[in-house]
């Protein structure tokens, strides 16, 4: 036999085999194949450079407005920002240090009561961007909303918040006002933490270890936001070098640009 007709033999075989597979097994090889869509959590956006709060536009999704919003543009989950009002007596769901973007006169959030005094937080509204004219919403109200929306909370517990935390006069009560709407709610509702600080980080997962941000909400984004914001296109090459790691979630600032361009790269 020669070595052509060996070859010819061989090919015979290979097509017999192939055709003998049934096709819905071969779609299902190449299913197999497809990286697996990852969860969407939609962030607000806050300029990069120098003085970003001079161009912030509160786009954050920390008000029932933008929450909503993040749901209709295909989000998953969201980002939320926890802070501490005056010796951490109430938890609340805002992303600056002080009350740049809110009526009223400029102040640190931890040096303001909740609900006493004329320059209170709760009495403040957004004073700019698109959410103009919204509250400041507590902590656990903000869990409430995102739970009736569907969503995934991700909770970003602020650097600031350290102060009351810390502070053996204060901390207890400071951590029950953080930590007792996450445990009421947490059986019947995702909800992620983590924190860029340390110390609350470590404290975090001490407290809630089994819910920590861990790889989850991995970002995506690969240019830095501004005011305007500047084109979603930009961000297109690092989008796809992330989805090509194949992560559970990412993290991004374009929920809904995100989410058209995923559309069948993904199964």
């Amino acid at each position: 036999m020669t070595i052509r007709t060996n070859a010819a033999i061989a090919a015979s075989l290979a097509a017999i085999t192939w055709a003998a597979v049934p096709p819905s097994a071969h779609a299902r090889t190449d299913a197999a194949r497809v990286v697996a869509c990852p969860q969407v959590f939609g962030h607000g956006g806050y300029p990069s450079g120098s003085n970003p709060w001079d161009r912030d536009k509160i786009r954050q999704p920390n008000n029932v407005r933008a929450l909503d919003d993040q749901k209709a543009w295909g989000a998953d989950g969201v980002e939320g920002d926890v802070q501490l009002t005056r010796h951490g007596t109430k938890a609340v769901m805002w992303h600056n240090t002080t009350t740049n973007g809110l009526t009223g006169t400029r102040k640190n959030i931890t040096a303001l009561w909740w609900t006493a005094g004329s320059d209170n937080l709760r009495d403040r509204r957004v004073a700019r961007g698109p959410y103009q004219g919204e509250q400041v919403y507590t902590l656990r109200q903000w869990l409430d909303h995102v739970r009736s929306r569907g969503l995934v909370a991700l909770l970003e517990v602020k650097p600031e918040a350290r102060g009351a935390l810390s502070d053996p006069t204060y901390a207890t009560a400071a951590w029950k006002e953080i930590s007792d709407p996450i445990v009421e709610r947490q059986a019947a509702q995702r909800i992620l933490v983590y924190s860029k600080d340390s110390w609350i980080q470590a404290e975090l997962a001490r407290r809630h270890p089994g819910l920590l941000k861990g790889s989850e909400a991995r970002w995506t984004d690969g240019v830095g936001w501004e005011e305007p914001p500047p084109a979603w296109s930009g961000n297109v090459n690092r989008w796809q070098q992330v989805l090509n790691e194949a992560p559970k979630s990412v993290m991004t600032n374009y929920p809904r640009e995100y989410r058209a361009w995923l559309a069948g790269k993904c199964g």
